[in-house]
């Protein structure tokens, strides 16, 4: 398989087939993102995409699934799009699962008349990354789209009858805007009404405007207690009807995995105790990205 640069894929894609479609990200702008820093994004010529699938077709017949990295596939135009899963469909017809990255402001240009021919050819699941749902943080994180657009993506994909991924980032909003994040994070989610939602925690990389600001005093992570409190107050503001909520992740101080609304009251009582001293929670040394 030939990959260029760093490759990032959900931990639920794991055991799936990684096919490189583009190089880096689109957008690449987004202050807190480290991943794609220095490389230019472009699309993947098709005779190398062809290559992958017929070495696929040779030797991962065990593999169910296909992820299309890296960060913006739907970036493609929709008659690429349809090519290609016209040909994943023809080289690994085993395969029963699509998925990719899906960002707003390139997903908005797919209508979902388009995304349901995606689906047809099977498109299974799109990875949104949210990150927050509160305008302020968005412009400051330089995400190069607002609350409302990110809402109207996430309700278009699951018009489409896709499943949707979001992931949202903890401490995204520094201290000063700790709260609102929470709050209205909670609000677009409950919009959007996402199958499952993924919670992450910052972790500033050097490599990034963020990691600067952050050294310059500009901007101040909340502590680990205030961390808490945010996804306390994200998930009181969450009204779904059936929503997968995991804090597993491995930059998280407690790890959660869970049901909303059924485990919604049990998710708020373990986060009191946490706050209280009663959970134990990840030490820092085993946090990470």
């Amino acid at each position: 398989m030939d990959y260029v640069g760093n490759i990032i894929r959900p931990p639920s894609e794991a055991d799936s087939i990684i096919l490189q479609v583009t190089v880096g990200c689109s957008h690449n702008r987004c202050t807190f993102c480290g991943t794609y820093r220095g490389e230019l994004f472009r699309l993947k010529d098709e005779g190398v995409i062809d290559g992958d699938l017929d070495f696929a077709a040779r030797y991962c017949h065990r593999q169910k699934r296909i992820f299309l990295a890296d960060g913006d596939v739907l970036s493609l135009p929709q008659s690429r799009l349809v090519a290609l899963f016209s040909r994943i469909r023809r080289h690994l017809p085993w395969v029963n699962r699509i998925s990719l990255y899906g960002n707003a402001k390139n997903g908005l240009r797919k209508s979902v008349a388009d995304l349901l021919q995606l689906k047809e050819l099977g498109l299974h699941r799109v990875y949104m990354g949210l990150e927050s749902g509160h305008d302020e943080t968005l412009a400051a994180i330089d995400k190069g789209v607002d609350a409302a657009a990110q809402i109207r993506f996430g309700q278009r994909v699951r018009q489409a009858g896709l499943f949707l991924s979001a992931t949202v980032l903890l401490g995204i909003a520094g201290r000063e805007n700790s709260r609102e994040h929470a709050i209205e994070t909670g609000r677009v989610i409950s919009a959007m009404q996402p199958n499952q939602v993924g919670v992450l925690t910052l972790m500033l990389l050097p490599n990034t405007p963020l990691f600067k600001q952050a050294s310059r005093g500009e901007f101040v992570l909340p502590d680990r207690d205030g961390l808490l409190e945010e996804l306390y107050v994200m998930v009181e503001n969450i009204e779904t009807e059936h929503l997968q909520l995991q804090t597993n992740h491995a930059s998280n101080y407690l790890p959660l995995n869970c049901r909303l609304p059924r485990d919604k009251e049990q998710v708020l009582a373990a986060i009191r105790a946490a706050r209280a001293g009663e959970i134990g929670l990840k030490p820092e040394h085993l946090r990470a990205l």
